[in-house]
């Protein structure tokens, strides 16, 4: 036990030429993103075109309001302008060295946190690891600079629940769902201050971006209007149904290909019901547990657990979701409290089959063919059983303890006829 931290010395080198290598081959793999294989430059061009074009109108102080591919909140404004920090590259390049700057950050941090009495860099190699089965796409989309206000949050709990609300607030404005790593601070005064520090840092932060940008809240009526992606849960149940003749098509609208025909409306109602039951699970959660039972991973594993939920029963389910889910279960692994090992190993498994659907094989989950819904089983089946596994664990885990019962309720042998020996029994099972 006293040699163990010793062990981690040489795994950080080790680490550190894992995370250059295979960025580096990343990077390569989004500068040839025109190969077939890679999405013909599909992936690419969400940077340089619809990034790009939102970057002119944002640069001139308003919210593309018209556009009905703007879904995101306030705070992606700053990040989608943040490549102008480097003007001798272009766009995708820009964004390209930023995206690898917060990934660096993540890395850094899991590798503190790992190299602490008690905890294990099994985090830091989860990430650095499982971020490149997504291939170029990480470089591609703006998730890793929100992924890495959620880990750092909940990374800095322990030392300040102030920096740790404040940070989930800042990443919620940027992509709502670090809102979430607030779920499992620990009840009472740790609960009260990160929730407030939250509200306070994130309604100070809206202001200033409403004092900015016109039209802040445009993304809203566009996100209420997404409909069934097709590779959602939803959507799943929608391309098998195809085979038995259900008549809807694929059709893109507010940037992902979506399901149009019948009863569709009506798997978007379930997918928001489905929803709220998680919310109330989660709630279910926090009121049941017994904080006598939390450990120092209880947080860690009750934001996997709810952005998991969140994940599966959502409308859309993106590739790029799952470098959520890569961050959030790197940090659980942090921890040797965690109760979230089986549930991490589901999700890299999920993340690799990802990569298989979107760029390489994304026509035959377009077109809803037999290997594009096995596809969607196996992913969507993985995350269901990996947020299925997380809940039950993490319940368990927190859950009030049950009392052994006292020897002394066991009743004595009956060849034991003293008085005062069967007085005893009786008032240690009387209730007290």
């Amino acid at each position: 036990m006293m040699n163990r931290p010793r062990l981690t010395r040489p795994a950080v080198p080790a680490l550190a030429a894992a995370w250059l290598l295979s960025r580096a081959l990343m990077l390569w793999l989004l500068a040839h993103s025109s190969l077939p294989l890679l999405g013909g430059g599909a992936v690419s061009r969400e940077v340089w075109g619809l990034y790009g074009r939102w970057y002119e109108v944002l640069s001139h102080g308003t919210f593309p309001a018209h556009d009905p591919l703007w879904q995101y909140p306030p705070g992606a404004g700053p990040v989608l302008l943040s490549p102008a920090l480097l003007p001798g590259l272009t766009y995708l390049q820009a964004f390209a060295v930023l995206t690898l700057l917060a990934d660096a950050a993540i890395t850094l941090a899991l590798t503190r946190a790992g190299t602490r009495p008690g905890r294990t860099l099994r985090g830091a190699a989860l990430w650095t690891g499982g971020l490149p089965l997504l291939l170029h796409i990480p470089f591609a989309r703006y998730d890793v600079q929100a992924t890495a206000f959620a880990v750092i949050a909940l990374l800095t709990l322990q030392r300040s629940t102030r920096a740790c609300g404040a940070l989930a607030a800042l990443g919620a404005l940027v992509k709502v769902w670090p809102a979430l790593v607030l779920v499992g601070t620990r009840k009472g005064r740790p609960s009260r201050s990160a929730w407030a520090w939250g509200g306070g840092v994130g309604a100070a932060a809206l202001v200033l971006l409403t004092a900015s940008f016109d039209h802040p809240f445009a993304f809203l009526p566009q996100q209420g209007g997404r409909g069934v992606q097709i590779e959602s849960l939803g959507g799943t149940v929608l391309g098998l149904a195809s085979h038995a003749g259900w008549p809807g098509r694929v059709r893109y609208q507010y940037g992902a290909m979506e399901f149009t025909g019948p009863y569709v409306s009506t798997v978007a109602h379930v997918s928001l019901a489905l929803t709220a039951l998680a919310f109330a699970a989660l709630l279910l959660w926090r009121f049941r547990s017994a904080a006598g039972r939390w450990t120092e991973a209880t947080p860690y594993d009750a934001a996997l657990t709810a952005v998991l939920l969140f994940t599966v029963t959502s409308r859309v389910i993106s590739p790029q979701y799952m470098i959520w889910l890569l961050g959030l279960a790197a940090v659980c692994l942090t921890s040797r409290q965690t109760t979230q090992r089986p549930v991490a190993a589901l999700i890299v498994l999920a993340t690799a089959v990802s990569a298989v659907v979107f760029p390489a094989l994304y026509r035959q989950v377009e077109t809803s063919t037999w290997a594009g819904c096995a596809l969607m089983v196996l992913r969507n089946g993985l995350l269901v059983a990996a947020a299925t596994l997380a809940f039950r664990r993490l319940w368990r885990s927190t859950g009030p303890s049950v009392p052994r019962p006292s020897t002394l309720e066991k009743p004595l042998p009956a060849s034991e006829p003293d008085l005062g020996s069967r007085r005893l029994p009786e008032r240690a099972a009387s209730p007290s």
